[in-house]
């Protein structure tokens, strides 16, 4: 599943949004989901990684995420996110790595952790999609 998942979100992409930014999914699978994004091309006027970036990169994870779970035939859409920015990236790139807090029958609710090229957290977002039948 590992495999197939990863392959399907790298050839289905991550929307026009995440592409713009420069998402790159690096792992995918239920428990786990990993992408990373460049800060260049992606800042506010002082050169830092603009916060709405760390959103979505986070938003990217946790509803593809949930979406897996979710299955064929059910849709996972955001309806809260809240993010708390901790430090400034200024160069290279971000990873962000989604792990499930909740995994209901119509709920999910995901946290993202997002570090700079050193391994120190940036960024922490969470996320609860809703879950719904097609």
């Amino acid at each position: 599943m590992t495999d197939d998942a990863l392959t399907y979100v790298q050839q289905r992409g991550l929307g026009r949004l995440a592409e713009k930014m420069g998402i790159e999914m690096l792992e995918f699978t239920v428990e786990r989901a990993v992408a990373r994004m460049p800060v260049e091309g992606n800042t506010q006027p002082a050169d830092l990684l603009h916060g709405g970036a760390y959103v979505v990169l986070g938003e990217s994870l946790g509803s593809m995420s949930a979406n897996l779970y979710a299955g064929e035939g059910r849709l996972a859409v955001g309806i809260e996110i809240n993010a708390s920015h901790t430090r400034s990236a200024t160069s290279g790139y971000v990873t962000g790595v989604c792990t499930p807090i909740h995994l209901g029958r119509t709920l999910t609710t995901h946290e993202i952790a997002v570090t700079d090229d050193r391994g120190r957290r940036c960024s922490t977002i969470r996320i609860t999609n809703l879950i719904k039948d097609l």
